[in-house]
């Protein structure tokens, strides 16, 4: 299964990649959320992990066109992020996100949070 990382902190980033990897899952990066549209056309991945606050474009924006085009809405995005603040996860639901993981990841959960959003 591929699952694209979409987080600009490269440290995040490496820490996810082999959080997942170590789980048996194919880790995909993208800096950005224009890149992270680019390679979810390209390789179609199983999920998304996507930050909120990237540069070029951020997730919101990243999520609108992925949701939006045929190739890619029924890839499950899920937003990890930093908001944290009362009605931030709502607030992203209603963006379109699947799902919400905040960061700092809580490394002993995650694999579990992410294999709530991949189908079988």
């Amino acid at each position: 299964m591929k699952i694209l990382i979409a987080e600009d902190n490269e440290k995040n980033r490496k820490l996810i990649q082999v959080i997942l990897e170590k789980a048996g899952y194919d880790a995909i990066e993208a800096e950005n959320g224009e890149d992270a549209i680019c390679l979810a056309k390209k390789i179609i991945p199983d999920l998304i992990l996507m930050d909120i606050q990237m540069p070029v474009m951020d997730g919101i924006e990243a999520i609108k066109i992925l949701k939006s085009d045929s190739e890619t809405k029924d890839i499950p995005v899920i937003a990890l992020t930093s908001y944290a603040m009362a009605g931030d996860r709502e607030r992203l639901l209603n963006e379109g996100f699947n799902g919400y993981i905040p960061k700092p990841i809580n490394v002993k959960n995650f694999i579990k949070e992410v294999k709530k959003y991949i189908k079988p």
